[in-house]
């Protein structure tokens, strides 16, 4: 199949308009299958035109075939995504007369009314919003989603990864049945370990029955990305090399917490560098104006967390670089992706470390990164919470469901089948459903837990910590942790927001909003977060390799050097090339696997009477009792590769499972638990020779 086999019209805008004198690789490889109605996960990395290659054959067939109405979704992870992708697909649609429309939390109420009563050909929208519409009593469900034919998954992978993808696929399913016909899927994504796993879990229950191809052209050798890493001991010292380093070009900086963004751009804007902000607490118009002055600037500094580490388009990048390190290669790649995109530029990232671990973390993902490794995306095991969720949304959707036939509207996708009976029994028990006969439907319990705001929280499958709105008069800045509202302060109450500080002058409790008036400077920023983990296995064991010995293929700076032998000196008695190591140092007994949080937590719960109660367990050690011996550890470790179990859940873990209250009390343990394991990494450590220490 040649480009030829698109619409003409799209062929004539691809060369005339978009002035392509080719389709790329990716482009011509995906027409054949797509036209041809398979399932599909076209990968490429960041800017590699996997939009357009989606887009162009599905249009091509949307025309051919005559599909009328709503006919493709696109959907995104992120809002913003979504808003950066309309103006570009607006275009490819209107060559062929198509329509299309954005639908989102964003949206306002009237235009959602306009996009019901006049469906547009594709609508933009997140997995969330669909739940929304399913539920909703003010959406016709059959006729605007019963003419959809097609589901473009945009960073699949980063759905894949977590809940959202159990909901997304769960939600698909539904939509399966109120089309009458299989949905074609198409995923796109970047670079991933394991494409063919990826794509059969997207296929959800259509997987063995549909055709399914993986679309990832041999890339041309690209040229060495410039990276280098560098140790710079605090944030306010980093502010002084961006400060200095290249200046009048557009930098983007990452860091993983929303706390690290604010210090560092508010550092960047005392010494006078012009910056500009970007993280989920702040308001969705605080971060598009971020955005939009970024794109349009030159000589300036973006200071993000992930939300910029996916696909939003903010103009021509000169540099990026990364405060301390992701935990995955995965994030990593996406972040170096956004770099040398202009013709005659390059792909590039420094590395900053703000203290000695950060530079070891950051050594040992390099050289991850320079092995090959990349991280398969896994969905996360049992489900069981989305089940439940899943359960009550069809009860909101369809009214009264069948106490027998429920399992249909997800065509046999496990775990939405039989298996989830226990779970349903629980719903009824519990009063959040009800039984009427041979019907169930929406129960006091969940009216209750769940009914507020038309059960709006039911479609967000994460539990997000509470927070309050921080408004300068009428304008929305962002949302702050209570913690910083309570907090004991002398004097005046002071935020730091936006990489602005902000004085309080009124907390409405109630309504949870808090009032703020701009102040000179000062203040602190802090958020709670709720998440299952650390560090994984491999990239702790890459970490245990550089204290080895080993570099990491990149450029270390003088400091970055001194520094790692630093760290390499102080860890002689953690690591040893023959196995792991228990070490004595006083009353501290640690045994220093470099396993990682997951495998740790299973370690410390199998050997549970070897084990220091008191913080158990950390990304690299497990603590033991202080009078273990050798031969009590030997004794009592012989067969523990044969006895693995689950690590232990505090009930405190539950809080971030949303809707465990939903589950039995025991599946939603064992949820978490399983979560929370690395059974292979455990029996790893275990398969392994230990060796006794004293420092």
């Amino acid at each position: 199949m040649t480009p030829g086999a698109l619409h003409p019209v799209l062929g004539h805008h691809i060369v005339n308009s978009l002035g392509w004198r080719t389709l790329r690789s990716l482009q011509r490889d995906a027409i054949a299958p797509l036209l041809a109605g398979d399932d599909a996960v076209l990968l490429a990395p960041t800017a590699g035109g996997k939009t357009e290659a989606a887009l162009f054959p599905l249009l091509t067939a949307m025309d051919q075939q005559r599909w009328t109405g709503l006919s493709v979704l696109y959907v995104c992870p992120l809002k913003a995504l979504l808003n950066n992708l309309e103006t570009r697909v607006e275009r490819y649609a209107a060559w062929l007369g198509r329509r299309v429309a954005v639908w989102h939390g964003d949206v306002g109420a009237s235009a959602r009314q306009r996009i019901l009563r006049d469906p547009p050909d594709i609508l933009l929208t997140t997995p969330e919003s669909i739940e929304a519409m399913l539920v909703s009593t003010k959406v016709d469900h059959r006729r605007f989603l019963g003419t959809v034919r097609a589901a473009v998954v945009d960073e699949v992978h980063a759905f894949a990864g977590d809940d959202r993808g159990w909901h997304l696929l769960a939600v698909l399913e539904r939509l399966t049945g109120l089309t009458g016909r299989p949905l074609q899927r198409v995923g796109l994504s970047a670079t991933v370990g394991n494409p063919a796993e990826l794509l059969t879990w997207l296929q959800g229950a259509g997987r063995g029955t549909r055709r399914a191809t993986v679309v990832a052209p041999e890339a041309s050798p690209a040229a060495a990305p410039d990276l280098e890493l560098d140790y710079v001991g605090s944030i306010d010292n980093a502010a002084t090399v961006l400060a200095a380093l290249h200046a009048g070009e557009k930098r983007l900086v990452f860091c993983d917490s929303r706390v690290l963004v604010e210090k560092l751009g508010t550092a960047l804007r005392e010494r006078g560098v012009m910056t500009f902000l970007s993280h989920a607490s702040l308001s969705a118009e605080e971060r598009r104006r971020a955005e939009a002055a970024f794109a349009d600037a030159r000589d300036c500094v973006i200071v993000s967390t992930s939300t910029l580490e996916l696909g939003i388009d903010v103009g021509d990048l000169d540099r990026v670089v990364q405060i301390n390190a992701p935990l995955t290669v995965a994030s990593f790649l996406q972040r170096l992706g956004r770099s040398g995109r202009r013709s005659g530029t390059s792909r590039n990232c420094l590395f900053l470390a703000v203290d000695k671990k950060a530079l070891l973390w950051a050594a040992g993902l390099l050289r991850l990164w320079g092995s090959g490794y990349v991280e398969p995306v896994v969905a996360p095991p049992q489900p069981r919470h989305i089940v439940a969720q899943q359960l009550l949304a069809l009860c909101l959707q369809e009214g009264a469901v069948g106490r027998n036939v429920w399992t249909e509207a997800w065509n046999g996708l496990a775990p939405f089948d039989r298996s989830a009976d226990p779970i349903i029994a629980h719903l009824v028990g519990d009063g959040f459903v009800e039984p009427d006969g041979e019907l169930v439907t929406i129960g006091p319990r969940a009216e209750e837990r769940f009914g507020r705001r038309h059960f709006m929280g039911m479609t967000a499958v994460f539990t997000a910590p509470p927070q309050f709105t921080v408004l300068e008069g009428r304008r929305e800045v962002g949302l702050v942790d209570p913690m910083l509202l309570t907090d004991k302060v002398e004097g005046p109450r002071l935020l730091l927001l936006g990489g602005r500080s902000w004085k309080i002058t009124w907390i409405d409790w109630k309504r949870r909003r808090c009032y703020v008036e701009a102040a000179e400077r000062g203040g602190r920023a802090r958020w709670q977060a709720l998440r299952f983990g650390g560090a994984g296995f491999s990239l702790s064991r890459a970490v245990r390799d550089i204290l080895l010995g080993e570099d990491p293929p990149v450029r270390l700076t003088g400091r970055a050097e001194a520094v790692l032998a630093e760290c390499r000196a102080e860890a002689l008695a953690t690591v040893h090339p023959g196995g792991t190591v228990i070490s004595a140092a006083g009353a501290d007994l640690r045994w220093w696997t470099w396993a990682g949080h997951r495998a740790n937590a299973t370690l410390a719960s199998t050997l549970s009477d070897l084990v220091d109660g008191v913080q158990p367990f950390d990304d690299t050690s497990v603590r033991l009792r202080t009078d273990l011996t050798p031969a009590l550890w030997r004794s009592q470790s012989a067969d523990a590769a044969e006895r693995i179990c689950l690590p232990a859940v505090d009930e405190r873990a539950l809080t971030g499972l949303k809707f465990s209250e939903a589950l039995p009390p025991a599946l939603a343990r064992l949820t978490v638990a399983t979560r929370l394991a690395d059974l292979d990494g455990a029996a790893r450590v275990l398969r392994e020779d230990v060796r006794f220490v004293r420092i």
